[in-house]
């Protein structure tokens, strides 16, 4: 399986794109600037092999925006005393507030409860708008990563809305890698925080699948290529204190891991 990255490296001025495998990273020509299914092979634009060490990877995806699912699994909404929703419920956290692996998740002081929210994402890879019935929305897939929705939870309570809740600085840890072909449909979801797990579920108990949301979400607005679709956490959210190390790993797409640190 591709596992698709963005990256810096000495050698380059600028962010560049590629694959990982094993230990070496292919680096891709600067015609690819954003990951779209209309790169017929991407192995026709490498122009340089360099090992995974002297790399640094970024957040492999630069959204136009970032759309979320609260509540897509009937535990995790039963355990914030929510209904579980008859049709996706919808927010959005901005661009600015994505970090890479590796970097620290920032807990701001207008929260006294931060929360971690692992996630499988699905990146687009091709212009999609109100998606018929007879639309695959498989070909508007460009791949998966891993996501953390980070919330301030006391916030989210009193605001109601969840704009400010979800929308901080480094509230977006997303990656490392995209997973080209997974097969999502039964994946495993587990969060750790210090290595003890406090989140373990299946992909296949969201209520909403992937393919329903990317149809619906594409009957709302124009997703375009890069964009991500982050399809809601199990069960299990819990807080996030300075110095903790957070990891979402979700089987056959890859681990994130952030610090967590105090303003």
């Amino acid at each position: 399986m591709q596992k698709f990255c963005r990256l810096t490296h000495a050698r380059f001025t600028q962010a560049r794109y590629g694959t990982v495998t094993d230990a070496l990273v292919s680096v891709f020509d600067e015609s690819i600037v954003s990951w779209s299914n209309e790169t017929e092979n991407f192995e026709a634009h490498v122009v340089a092999e360099l090992p995974l060490a002297e790399c640094l990877l970024l957040a492999p995806v630069v959204p136009t925006k970032i759309v979320c699912v609260g509540r897509n699994y009937a535990a995790h909404a039963k355990e914030l005393g929510n209904d579980v929703p008859t049709e996706p419920l919808l927010f959005l956290k901005p661009p600015s507030a994505i970090i890479a692996g590796g970097e620290s998740i920032i807990l701001p002081r207008e929260s006294e409860r931060v929360e971690h929210e692992g996630e499988l994402a699905v990146v687009i890879g091709r212009r999609c708008r109100r998606l018929g019935a007879g639309a695959d929305p498989l070909a508007y897939i460009f791949g998966y990563t891993c996501l953390n929705d980070v919330t301030a939870r006391d916030l989210q309570k009193r605001d109601v809305q969840f704009t400010r809740a979800k929308s901080f600085d480094t509230f977006c840890p997303v990656g490392e890698t995209i997973a080209r072909d997974a097969d999502v449909s039964d994946l495993k979801i587990n969060v750790r925080v210090n290595g003890e797990t406090k989140q373990d579920g299946r992909t296949s108990q969201m209520i909403f699948d992937v393919l329903t949301l990317v149809r619906y979400i594409s009957n709302i607005m124009t997703l375009e290529p890069g964009d991500v679709i982050a399809t809601g956490t199990p069960a299990g959210v819990g807080q996030l204190n300075a110095g903790d190390v957070c990891e979402v790993e979700i089987e056959n797409v890859g681990t994130l891991r952030n610090t967590v640190a105090a303003v």
